[in-house]
């Protein structure tokens, strides 16, 4: 895609596939038409998109220049709209992955947040072997990856619809984190001097209030015995608040919080229809995946970085926690925290968080028996 200042925007579909088993009109048709409509959108009497689909590349399906081509189009477009039909697409040779799973891949590696996913009528069964097995593990990695698909498209018109939908959305959105991620990157005046003002008592109180606030903002929370209890996946999890006023580094700052999950065993009276704790920790600075595991107290965990911060998880103990970073002040905190959630809802780990939150009750509850009987 040439470099402009328009919001580039890239359609990814099949290309001859038929849109339906008793359609006349293909993907490609499909694109086309969605091309002009899109090119031809006005704001302001000026014109904003440029639309990238590969009928308008030269290089021939099959050839490794085209997939490069496809691939180097999804990293550099602003939106990606996925046109799936559970085809797979082409592929290099015959156990490979099709470019239409690699470019949906891409797309989610390069910025999750661009990816807009639409789902088609499906397509036959393939006659050949290598396909049929390609579009299976498309259609496999699609469903782990959950994206929201709005409602059943059944039309040529539903489509044009749900992707003119999906753009509007996506730039409003992506217009919004914009603009907060232009307000972040300066932290020596407003409310984030206000905060760096603060001494470390004063600042980790601030940031836990705002966590605070922010999760009781949340439907189905609630305030028990001054703990915050969540709703994940229709259970009960109590959420522990804590908060490092400082870079990670500052060894007074980390101290504050040490490995708070070690005390777990002193909130047993209050998990009975509750599960957990979850360990959501603010940071006023960044954190680095080391200084996760360093917490822990060993390497051997689930360990995911995030736009949020980092999510530690002992599959062991049971043990969870949440390094929300850049906590600089009100609205970023309650940001990471938002994201964090987010993030646990569109991959689905919101339920294998509460199914370890209820397996860390029960290991709590045999501590702090053992504990009792000493």
């Amino acid at each position: 895609m040439a470099k402009n200042t328009k919001i580039k925007v890239m359609l990814s579909s099949r290309c001859k596939d038929a849109f339906s088993k008793d359609s006349d009109i293909t993907l490609t048709d499909l694109r086309r038409e969605l091309k002009k409509e899109i090119e031809s959108v006005q704001l302001l009497g000026r014109g904003i998109f440029e639309v990238w689909i590969n009928e308008d590349e030269p290089p021939s399906e099959g050839n490794q220049d085209s997939w490069d081509t496809c691939l180097k189009a999804v990293r550099e477009c602003d939106v990606l709209i996925v046109l799936s039909n559970g085809n797979a697409g082409w592929a290099l040779s015959g156990q490979d992955v099709g470019i239409c799973h690699a470019e949906y891949m891409e797309g989610l590696r390069t910025a999750q947040s661009k990816v807009r996913f639409i789902e088609l009528p499906k397509v036959t069964n393939a006659d050949d072997d290598n396909a049929h097995q390609r579009n299976q593990r498309f259609q496999e990695y699609v469903s782990k990856q959950t994206p929201f698909r709005g409602g059943e498209i059944k039309t040529v018109d539903d489509a044009q619809k749900r992707v003119f939908d999906a753009l509007s959305d996506a730039v409003i959105l992506l217009t919004l984190r914009g603009v907060q991620a232009e307000n972040s990157t300066r932290f020596d005046f407003g409310s984030a001097l206000d905060w760096t003002r603060l001494d470390f008592r004063k600042r980790k109180e601030a940031m836990e209030d705002t966590l605070k606030a922010t999760l009781l903002g949340r439907e189905g929370s609630e305030e028990i015995d001054n703990e915050v209890i969540v709703n994940l996946n229709d259970k009960k999890i109590m959420v522990i608040l804590h908060a490092v006023p400082a870079a990670l580094s500052v060894a007074a700052a980390r101290e504050l919080v040490g490995r708070p999950f070690l005390d777990d065993h002193i909130y047993t009276d209050r998990l009975n229809s509750i599960h957990g704790p979850l360990h959501l920790i603010a940071c006023h600075r960044g954190a680095t995946e080391t200084q996760a595991r360093s917490m822990l107290g060993f390497p051997d965990a689930t360990v995911v970085s995030g736009p949020f911060g980092i999510f530690v998880a002992d599959n062991v103990q049971k043990v969870q926690f949440v390094f929300l970073v850049n906590c600089r002040d009100d609205s970023q905190t309650r940001h990471a925290c938002q994201r964090f959630f987010e993030w646990l809802h569109q991959t689905g780990e919101a339920e294998i968080v509460a199914r370890r939150a209820e397996s860390r009750t029960r290991i709590i509850k045999t501590i702090s028996g053992e504990l009792d009987a000493s």
